[in-house]
């Protein structure tokens, strides 16, 4: 556990009911159920064993009471070469207890572990609390980067 009381550990396809219910909450705000949870939790399954899976890890952070509370995914480019946390997300029902900031740090630490040279992170300008938490991470911005797109 960490000083949040909070229990982090890398998880695989078995935790995906758990880790998209935090993800969906975090960003939808919308009932997870039904069609939605089977189709979103099946995707994400694909994805931890897809082409990229071995340069993927999930992280998912458990409370006091063994809630699922925050989710982060790192992916590493190699030793030596700089990482990436995206997507982070806290359940709705836990924000303000600085579990992103914890997710974040641990997804951090895997990436060290793993030998990154460094760890960036992408939120967009319009999300104010993921901007506010990467800052609180010890992250620092380097200004706006526009997204590109086909007709």
């Amino acid at each position: 556990m960490d000083e949040t009381g909070l229990r982090v550990s890398e998880v695989g396809p078995e935790a995906a009911e758990d880790w998209t219910s935090v993800h969906w909450s975090s960003f939808k705000g919308t009932p997870y159920k039904g069609d939605d949870k089977a189709r979103f939790a099946a995707r994400w399954a694909q994805m931890m064993t897809g082409p990229f899976a071995d340069r993927a890890h999930s992280l998912i952070a458990h409370d006091g009471d063994d809630a699922p509370v925050a989710v982060t995914r790192v992916w590493s480019a190699g030793p030596g070469r700089p990482g990436l946390v995206e997507p982070m997300g806290v359940h709705r029902s836990h924000h303000g207890k600085g579990y992103g900031v914890a997710i974040t740090l641990a997804g951090a630490r895997a990436l060290q572990e793993r030998g990154a040279s460094s760890v960036v992170v992408v939120a967009e300008g319009s999300n104010p609390a993921a901007l506010a938490t990467y800052r609180s991470a010890g992250f620092s911005g380097f200004g706006d980067v526009s997204d590109l797109k086909r007709p």
